[in-house]
């Protein structure tokens, strides 16, 4: 889920997925341009992972959109483009031929090859390996067989007999078919996500060692290992063949606890790249960096989740009480200083199929209705626990303001703060370990309501919501024939999930990043920070 920044994506922009190529990207040149001798320096939070298959972070994907290239990737358009991939093909949108550019290496100097590909997939999709990404590759043939269903009686699956999906065939070095469980229009652009990158065979020797420092086949490479909660360095890959050569000779992710922290820091000319200005900070930031100041829309959206598997959060009134007692423009205004937008729908605005005011009077500020609401859904009882990670002070901020809300609108007064290492947190919500409405986030992947709808709301979900109807609508949706013909299907499965409201849309980010006058080539978009292109004056 890469943090996300950009202008509205054109429906038109994302319909002709199977391109049989790609433009030549910002920047790039195939290889061999001047990359320079010096280093810059981004603010970074502790990410859970670096393998990625196994990290969903933005934290994360920052290092690793640097450190890898995937098969394809899209541009500040929102236009699907080749990268280590020449071409992504179908006739019939179930079977996929993958075609890779030849030359590519990995890091350690290993091939990059169609099996680097399917290694890297078979083993996210491998269940015991509880790897992050697991579920994105449900819709590839054979993906079941990885991940079987514990027996009746039973909380443990068993061992699965195979470790490789029949769906993965690697053709020849250069060539990789897929085969989907159903006919997937979206399949290319899911590609560009960082939980579709490559391995090579050392990484499988080592995993630990191998999360620690990854080895990728982008632009640029690990400059020894991660040290946890410091650093992660990274230099320029010298072997690199790909299209998007590195202009700097390396970038030192800096990991700082809060981004108050590294707003400081950038003030005082110890960090190059923040990419998330605190909001309460980005009046002086505008004033005080001037073009150097960088203001997009974004993908990202924040939600609050609620438990239902805690029998107390069953009804979908109470749900909607909480949602209608919770004032959005109020907490935007106060704590995001107005940069944020507040959303009545589940999905971003500058993706396909967006409505505006969805949600209707249930995402709509009302304290009166929210406690009549509230009174017929029989109340809630026991302590009100809310659930958040300490990674940023903005998110306990938000928080409070939540529960003095649903003191006053609602009569909950027992409620209180359970703030989870930022570490841990994601895992405490797979897990689920919550009891109590949770702070959701998600960063978009890549331009398509799918993203959001399947990802969030779909089988494994955090809230432990299930729908049938809903999970057939998306079928449909996945199987159709275009973009355009599946935003409807779409739609009609977010109206259900609005409509139950296991989770509660809240608002949608407005990205601001700010920069050094020690860099020039910034050029952040909506899908990647372009880290490559940056040159060091």
């Amino acid at each position: 889920m890469t943090r996300t920044r950009g202008a509205a994506v054109l429906l038109s922009a994302v319909l002709a997925l199977s391109a049989c190529g790609g433009s030549a990207e910002p920047g790039g040149d195939g290889g061999g341009a001047a990359s320079g001798t010096k280093t810059f320096s981004v603010a970074l939070t502790e990410p859970d992972h670096l393998t990625p298959g196994n990290t969903s972070s933005s934290y994360s994907i920052t290092v690793l959109q640097s450190v890898f290239d995937t098969l394809v990737y899209i541009d500040g358009t929102g236009k699907l483009q080749m990268r280590a991939a020449e071409s992504v093909t179908s006739d019939d949108q179930k079977i996929w031929t993958i075609k890779l550019r030849p030359g590519q290496k990995f890091h350690n100097g290993e091939a990059v090859t169609a099996e680097s590909f399917a290694d890297a997939w078979n083993a996210a999709a491998y269940g015991p390996n509880a790897w992050t990404n697991n579920y994105y590759f449900a819709n590839i043939e054979g993906y079941d067989a990885l991940n079987p269903e514990a027996p009746d009686g039973s909380e443990e699956a068993p061992k699965p007999a195979t470790d490789k999906m029949t769906g993965l065939k690697v053709v020849d070095p250069t060539t990789l078919e897929v085969t989907l469980t159903e006919p997937f229009s979206q399949f290319p652009i899911t590609l560009a996500y960082t939980g579709f990158a490559p391995m090579p065979k050392a990484a499988f020797e080592n995993p630990e060692a191998y999360d620690a420092e990854p080895i990728g086949n982008g632009p640029f490479m690990l400059d020894g290992p991660w040290a946890h909660n410091q650093r992660i360095k990274v230099k320029k890959f010298d072997g690199y063949a790909g299209p998007r050569p590195a202009k700097s000779a390396g970038v030192d992710f800096k990991i700082y606890a809060s981004r108050e922290t590294a707003y400081t820091d950038l003030r005082a000319g110890n960090v190059d790249l923040l990419q998330t200005i605190p909001p309460a900070s980005a009046p002086e930031a505008r004033q005080l960096l001037g073009d150097r100041f960088v203001a997009t829309a974004s993908g990202t959206m924040d939600y609050l989740g609620l438990p239902l598997f805690d029998k107390r959060f069953a009804s979908p009134d109470l749900r909607k009480a909480i949602s209608m007692a919770i004032d959005r423009q109020g907490i935007v205004q106060a704590v995001f200083n107005g940069a944020f937008k507040p959303m009545s729908s589940l999905v971003a605005p500058l993706v396909p199929g967006y409505r505006e005011g969805a949600c209707g009077e249930a995402c709509v500020y009302d304290p009166a209705k929210a406690k009549a609401l509230y009174t017929q859904s029989g109340g809630f009882t026991g302590t009100l626990n809310l659930y958040f990670s300490n990674s940023d002070p903005s998110y306990e901020q938000w928080m409070t303001a939540v529960a003095n809300q649903l003191k006053d609108n609602l009569g909950i007064t027992d409620i209180q703060f359970r703030k989870i290492p930022a570490a841990d947190y994601l895992s405490t919500l797979r897990e689920h370990k919550q009891d109590g409405p949770f702070r959701n986030n998600w960063v978009m992947d890549y331009p398509s309501p799918q993203n959001y709808l399947e990802s969030m709301w779909g089988e494994g979900n955090r809230m432990g919501w299930e729908n049938k109807e809903f999970l057939d609508l998306i079928d449909q949706a996945n199987a159709a024939p275009t973009m355009e013909a599946s935003v409807p299907l779409y739609q009609k499965a977010e109206d259900i999930a609005l409509a139950e409201m296991p989770m509660i849309p809240l608002w949608n980010w407005q990205e601001q990043a700010g920069y050094s006058d020690k860099i020039s080539g910034v050029a952040i978009d909506a899908y990647q920070p372009n880290l490559d292109l940056i040159t060091v004056k």
